[in-house]
């Protein structure tokens, strides 16, 4: 991958990080005071679509979850590919660590969920809630250090997120499905076949992708699949070279995902934060924050997530099964394993689907994935402050 593409991804990434931060706090300061019902009133707002009479009509935070969060997976699934197509995923050697050190930072920090919460049904829905790491949060700590991080460092953690978010796609799939619509399900297969179909004549005009593309969304989102799957699809059939009318050679999903990236990093993450991290802090006790589901979820972004990347990186750096990254060392490596606690994006994602926008843990649960993210990007800027003025 050029590295001014991989510059320009990690700016766009660290912008959008510190952007969630104060659209988080005024979300938080909105659901807190006088503003609050106008708060909720924004969130349930009704919008519906008909054309004919398929009809979709859902409250706007819906629209935000299920669609808008549909081509930031797109976006994704875009990364995904290029990254293992040519990119730092695509060889066995740059690949190994990240990999390794994603595993284990999905693995331990479910496992601590578990031990909170095993023999209780419906909490154990929240097992991946803890797994993922947002990688716009945890870039824009990273980029408040500067040029004192080393870029493989930086490569490390972007790669990892990058893996964190396909590990979180294929746990959605297979964990986090409702009852299927056998109709719907026939009718997303036609659209993913004519995409393919599409791919391998070297159709080279977006419009007809992004058309396709629209029928598969809509039929995934009736189907009893999670919607946002939709995008991934879609990505993995864009292709990756083309010829334009002109017989020159060009990229489709590169050219894509450089035109996506400012529209997610810049409108659709912050307007995700802003209808999820509302959390309501009046009603909420030490108590309530004290239950097994709570502390599942922090100590397993807190705690789950720095041992498990670490552990697993220690393990195959001595077992030479990958480099250390260039330029770094333990307590570098340590603190950039600090900072993959920070859940935020998608931990919010897989507890609205865990626990089906419920307030069954009265906002304890949303309030759990910002507290472990809390906690684990200020010590992670803490470590590695200390660590770079040194």
């Amino acid at each position: 991958m050029p590295t001014q593409f991989l510059k320009e991804f990690i700016q766009k990434e660290s912008s959008s990080g510190i952007i969630l931060i104060f659209i988080t706090i005024l979300a938080l300061l909105l659901q807190n005071s006088f503003m609050s019902s106008f708060y909720s009133s924004f969130l349930h707002t009704p919008v519906e679509i008909r054309f004919g009479d398929l009809q979709i009509d859902k409250p706007l935070f819906l629209w935000v979850n299920d669609g808008l969060m549909a081509i930031f997976f797109f976006l994704i699934g875009l990364e995904v590919k290029r990254e293992v197509n040519e990119g730092h995923l695509s060889s066995l050697s740059q690949a190994s660590l990240p990999v390794i050190a994603a595993l284990g930072g999905m693995l331990v920090p479910a496992l601590v969920f578990i031990a909170f919460n095993k023999g209780e049904s419906f909490a154990m829905n929240g097992w991946a809630i803890p797994t993922a790491t947002d990688i716009a949060f945890a870039l824009g700590i990273l980029s408040l250090l500067g040029n004192r991080v080393p870029v493989s460092l930086k490569i490390f953690l972007m790669a990892l997120a990058i893996i964190d978010d396909l590990g979180a796609i294929v746990i959605i799939a297979l964990f986090y499905t409702a009852d299927l619509s056998s109709v719907s399900i026939a009718i997303a297969g036609i659209s993913l076949m004519v995409l393919f179909i599409m791919n391998r004549m070297n159709v080279a005009i977006k419009s007809a992708y992004i058309v396709v593309g629209i029928v598969l969304w809509v039929s995934v989102l009736k189907s009893g699949v999670h919607a946002t799957l939709a995008g991934v699809a879609l990505a993995f059939m864009i292709p990756l070279t083309s010829k334009n009318k002109q017989g020159e050679r060009f990229s489709m999903a590169k050219e894509m995902e450089h035109d996506l990236h400012y529209w997610v990093a810049f409108f659709i993450l912050p307007l995700f934060a802003f209808v999820n991290a509302g959390v309501d802090l009046k009603d909420i006790s030490i108590e309530e924050m004290a239950g097994p589901v709570p502390l599942g979820i922090m100590l397993g972004l807190f705690i789950g997530k720095q041992v498990g990347v670490f552990g697993f990186s220690w393990l195959a750096i001595k077992m030479k099964i990958a480099p250390m990254p260039k330029d770094s060392d333990w307590t570098m490596l340590y603190g950039v394993s600090v900072l993959t606690g920070i859940g935020f994006t998608m931990s919010l994602f897989v507890d609205a689907l865990a626990y089906d926008n419920a307030l069954t843990y009265s906002y304890a649960d949303k309030l759990a994935i910002l507290t472990g993210s809390f906690m684990s990007a200020t010590a992670g800027y803490i470590i590695l402050r200390i660590k770079t003025n040194k």
